[in-house]
């Protein structure tokens, strides 16, 4: 059964040291000695990483002792550079779409492609995503779950939604710059209280803003099982009901049937769980998705999917049919020789 994994983040070995160029050290910059992999941000380390995060046929091997076959793969949010001036991200981004096209092109059976935009200057994320789509062959791209003082649902990102609906190109939110950080430092919170929290503000911007209800064809997916929204659209739409006044002010369409619009990896650690989301927005909107390769991120792929014990109709729907249909790819795109 072909397998996709909707949510592989990959990095390329090297990319151009803006810090230096901008003389800026908030831009992610990597360092290699002894062996060792390193992120620095802000001057400082920021993360550890190993060759499976840039080696292709590494990552192709490695996935194969778990009969996956296809990864979609995109940026680690830590390379948005949200808060730099537009034209200086665009510079890495640009970089970034160009090295994942590539390895699109070199392995065409293992690997599709989600890009990543400026969104903080959404006409130059409008031109960057076309050239992701038109010129590069990828699927889509990559956004935050917010874009510094923007949510998803402010007016300057509408043009940028719309034209990703026209386009046809897929929308991965990934969570990013998690709330709360400086005050819950501890223990990994803002990781794991934080992250979780980012998707449903996103989903929610997104549903209460209208964004989802005037762009029909819009295919936008969660990551990291949409985080906290499936689990709290019972809180989410007793408030609507309540206190529509509050709630309902740019969209009077319940919550609840959004759930039916977006799309959901199933990186969620937990089968009560991925049975709960699956029942709260049926099969036809959740794809196998891991998070790979980092510590948070499903260590076997496709293990919580396999653990539900579900008939060959349904698995094949998790493991492929989302993915394509939120891609837009038919299946032969992967077919063996």
């Amino acid at each position: 059964m072909l397998k996709i994994d909707s949510h592989a983040h990959i990095l390329p070995r090297d990319w151009p040291n803006l810090a230096a160029k901008y003389g800026n050290e908030a831009f992610p910059v990597m360092s290699h000695n002894d062996g060792r992999h390193r992120i620095y941000k802000d001057g400082k380390f920021f993360r550890e990483v190993w060759d499976s995060a840039f080696d292709p046929q590494l990552r192709i091997d490695d996935y194969a002792r778990f009969g996956v076959d296809v990864q979609v793969i995109s940026t680690v949010p830590v390379m948005f550079s949200y808060w730099a001036p537009g034209y200086q991200a665009l510079e890495l981004h640009r970089h970034l779409n160009d090295h994942a096209a590539g390895l699109c092109r070199d392995y065409p059976r293992h690997y599709a492609g989600i890009g990543t935009v400026p969104l903080q200057s959404p006409e130059l994320a409008i031109r960057e995503m076309e050239r992701c789509i038109d010129e590069l062959g990828l699927q889509g791209v990559q956004i935050g779950s917010h874009c510094n003082d923007w949510n998803l649902d402010a007016p300057e990102l509408f043009p940028f939604f719309e034209a990703a609906a026209d386009l046809g190109a897929a929308i991965l939110v990934h969570p990013w710059d998690m709330m709360g950080a400086a005050s819950m430092p501890k223990y990994w919170l803002p990781w794991l209280v934080g992250m979780p929290a980012e998707q449903s503000r996103a989903a929610c911007c997104l549903v209460f803003g209208g964004v989802l209800e005037r762009l029909l064809h819009l295919r936008v997916m969660l990551a990291h099982g949409g985080g906290a929204f499936p689990w709290s659209i019972g809180r989410i739409e007793h408030g609507f009901r309540m206190r529509p006044d509050l709630v309902a002010t740019d969209n009077p369409r319940n919550p609840r049937e959004y759930l039916h619009r977006m799309y959901f990896d199933s990186c969620v650690h937990d089968p009560h769980a991925l049975r709960y989301l699956l029942d709260v927005t049926g099969v036809e909107r959740v794809m196998l998705g891991t998070d790979y390769p980092f510590p948070l991120g499903e260590q076997h792929p496709g293990s919580g999917i396999e653990a539900l014990g579900l008939d060959d109709s349904a698995r094949a729907r998790l493991f492929h049919g989302t993915a394509l249909e939120w891609l837009g790819l038919p299946h032969y795109r992967f077919a063996s020789d």
